[in-house]
C-alpha cells in the first residue's frame, strides 16, 4: 500500500507496541480522469461461511470455489478441522475440499475459537448446541461484546447446558448438547439474523419436522441467502403464516461442487465511486441475481443520479457528471453493512441524507451508528443520530485521522470520503483482513492505474 506509514511519533510506548498504522487516502475528485474504473474482489464472506458449514453436514466431499480467505473464513475452517473433519484448502486457487460426515460431528470434544467471525459464532453455536457432545467456545475481545444471549436461550430451551465463564449471555460458554428435545422453538432476530439462520441450517441434523417461531424482522434478506443455499445443497425450508419457519422431515444435506459469488458488500465500496467522482465503474462477476442482498444498495445509487447497466462480465455504474448526486431517504435494513457507504457519500450530496432501519448496527463489529456519528462530526460533517436512523448534511469534511475502532467496514467505507476530500488519513487499515486483506491495495490498482 503506497499511502501507508507506521508513524509513531508522539505515541505512548503501548501505542508503539501496538504497531499502529495509517493509510493516507488519495484524494482523486478534480483529476479529469475518464478511464472506468474495474475492480475484482474476492467471494462472499457470508456465501463461503454458510457454504462451509453446509459442506461439513453434507454426506462426501463437497469441493468450493471462488472462496473467500479471510480472518473470518480462517476461523471457520480451523473450527472445522478442530472438529475432525478432512479439509483440503488452496488459497493461490481459492479453493476447498470438504469431506462432510452426514451432520456427525467427529469428535464429541473439542475447544474452539472463533475470533470476530459473527457467522462463524452464530453458525457453530447453533450446530454444536444441537450436536451431542461437549464443546468449549471463545472469541475475540471484540466478538465477547457482541449479542449471543438469545441463541442461547434458546438452544437451552432445546435442551442444551450452556456454562457461560464470564458474562451471562456471551463468550467465553461451554455447551453440552444431546440433541433435539423440542421441534417446535422461538427465537428473536432483532439483534442478529444470524441466529435464525444457524438454527435453520442446525434443525435438519434430527432428520424430524421442525418448526422455528420468529420475533423480530432484521436481516431478512440474509435469511432468504441461507434458505437458497440450504436449497442449493438439497434441503428445503418452507415459510408458513406469521413469520414461521418449517423444516420438514427426512432432509439431509447433499455434497456438490459450488462456485462462490464475488462479494457484492466489497463490491459496493466500489460502485460508491461512481457518484462520489463521476466515474464510471465495474466489478467483475458481480450480477443483478446475486443471491446477496447488498445488491438492492444498487437501486440506491440509482435513486442518487446513476446509472445501472449489466454486461456477462458484470455490472456497471455511471456516476452522473462531476460527481455531482442527491441526496436520498433510504432504508437500508435490507442492505445494512452499506450503511457506512452512503453515510461516507452523504456528505457530498447536494441535500441531507436519512439512513434508516439500521438500529441493530449498533452490535456489531462496532456500535457502527456510533462510530459514523463520531467520525463524521470529527471531520466537520453535521449529522444527527435517532434510534435507528442517521440525518447527515451536505458539508466540506476537513482533513482528519479517522478512527476504525477494529471494524472493517469503517476502514473500507471511510476511504471513500478521501478519494474526494484531502488530507483523510485511516487508522488501523489493516483491520480489514477480517474479510478483505488486501482491499487497499485494490483500490489503488483501480483508481490510480
Amino acid at each position: 500500500m503506497r499511502g501507508v506509514d507506521h508513524n509513531v511519533s508522539g505515541q505512548s510506548q503501548e501505542g508503539m507496541n501496538q504497531g499502529k498504522i495509517r493509510y493516507h487516502v488519495p484524494c482523486l475528485f478534480g483529476k479529469n480522469s475518464c478511464d472506468p474504473i474495474i475492480a475484482e474482489v474476492p467471494g462472499s464472506k457470508s456465501i463461503t461461511n454458510r457454504a462451509l458449514l453446509l459442506a461439513t453436514l453434507a454426506k462426501g466431499k463437497s469441493i468450493l470455489q471462488g472462496a473467500l480467505f479471510s480472518d473470518d473464513s480462517r476461523h471457520f475452517l480451523k473450527c472445522v478441522q478442530d472438529l475432525g473433519v478432512e479439509v483440503y484448502e488452496n488459497e493461490r486457487e481459492k479453493r476447498i475440499e470438504i469431506i462432510g460426515q452426514g451432520g456427525e460431528i467427529p469428535r464429541k470434544e473439542a475447544s474452539l475459537y472463533v475470533g470476530s467471525a459473527g457467522t462463524v459464532a452464530r453458525f457453530l453455536t447453533a450446530c454444536l448446541g444441537v450436536s451431542r457432545g461437549c464443546y468449549h467456545l471463545d472469541a475475540s475481545h471484540q466478538m465477547r461484546r457482541r449479542p449471543m444471549a438469545p441463541l442461547l436461550a434458546c438452544l437451552k430451551d432445546m435442551g442444551c447446558q450452556v456454562l457461560c465463564e464470564g458474562e451471562e449471555g456471551c463468550f467465553p460458554f461451554t455447551l453440552r448438547g444431546t440433541g433435539f428435545e423440542k421441534h417446535k422453538i422461538t427465537v428473536d432476530i432483532g439483534d442478529s439474523s444470524q441466529f435464525l439462520s444457524g438454527l435453520l441450517i442446525a434443525a435438519v441434523l434430527d432428520g424430524k419436522r421442525v418448526q422455528i417461531q420468529v420475533q423480530g424482522s432484521h436481516g431478512m434478506a440474509y435469511i432468504h441467502m441461507t434458505e437458497q443455499m440450504m436449497k442449493q445443497f438439497g434441503v428445503r425450508v418452507e415459510e408458513a403464516e406469521d413469520r414461521c419457519f418449517i423444516i420438514p422431515e427426512g432432509q439431509q444435506y447433499q455434497p456438490r461442487n459450488y462456485q462462490i459469488e464475488p462479494d457484492v458488500s466489497a463490491a459496493c465500496y466500489f460502485y460508491g465511486m461512481a457518484p462520489l467522482l463521476g466515474r464510471k465503474v465495474q466489478v467483475k462477476q458481480v450480477h443483478l441475481q446475486s443471491l446477496q442482498g447488498d445488491v438492492e444498495f444498487l437501486r440506491i445509487l440509482e435513486r442518487m443520479g446513476c446509472q445501472v447497466k449489466e454486461d456477462p462480465e458484470g455490472i456497471w455504474v455511471m456516476g452522473p457528471p462531476k460527481g455531482k448526486f442527491h441526496g436520498v431517504e433510504a432504508d437500508m435494513s435490507s442492505c445494512s453493512d452499506q450503511a457506512i457507504t452512503l453515510a461516507a457519500l452523504a456528505p457530498f450530496g447536494d441535500s441531507p441524507t436519512r439512513i434508516s432501519g439500521i438500529g441493530h448496527i449498533r452490535f456489531q463489529e462496532s456500535d457502527r451508528m456510533q462510530a459514523i456519528v463520531t467520525e463524521l462530526r470529527r471531520l466537520g460533517i453535521q449529522c444527527e443520530m435517532e434510534e435507528d436512523s442517521l440525518k447527515i448534511y451536505p458539508g466540506s469534511p476537513r482533513p482528519g485521522i479517522v478512527k476504525t475502532y477494529e471494524d472493517h467496514r469503517m476502514a473500507m467505507g471511510f476511504s471513500l470520503i478521501g478519494l474526494r476530500a484531502k488530507g483523510i488519513v485511516i487508522e488501523d487499515p489493516l483491520c480489514c483482513r477480517k474479510t478483505f486483506e488486501n482491499y487497499f491495495d485494490v483500490l489503488e490498482e483501480a483508481v490510480l492505474k
